[in-house]
């Protein structure tokens, strides 16, 4: 039975061996992103330029446009508050009511019409 023990363990540190050798080898991948088909709507709000440099660093512009236009702010503070806490988006808790400000002004119920 100690043959056996020793031929178990000679056959399993050939795996372990053999399976740490193949990671090292492993291939990067890499992953290409089709293009924007939408940029976020220019604006002179502070947020503008706060959801540039947090949401869309995340998904396109697409996913704010494609939100109902009768949004309402409730709806755009739970949506910025959900990517920060849910998806932990790095985004700073004193730039939300900004973003959140051009979010409902430029996609939500808000918006001039």
């Amino acid at each position: 039975m100690g043959q056996a023990v020793k031929t178990l363990a000679a056959a399993v540190a050939a795996l372990v061996i053999g399976v740490a050798a193949g990671a090292a080898r492993a291939d990067v991948k890499r992953i290409e992103l089709p293009p924007d088909g939408l940029q976020l709507k220019p604006s002179t709000l502070p947020g503008y330029a706060k959801a540039q440099a947090n949401c869309v660093a995340c998904h396109s512009a697409e996913y704010m446009a494609y939100q109902p236009p009768t949004a309402a702010r409730p709806y755009w503070e739970a949506m910025v508050k959900r990517m920060k806490m849910v998806f932990k988006a790095p985004v700073d808790e004193a730039d939300m009511p900004a973003i959140v400000e051009y979010l409902v002004k430029t996609y939500g119920n808000e918006q001039p019409r």
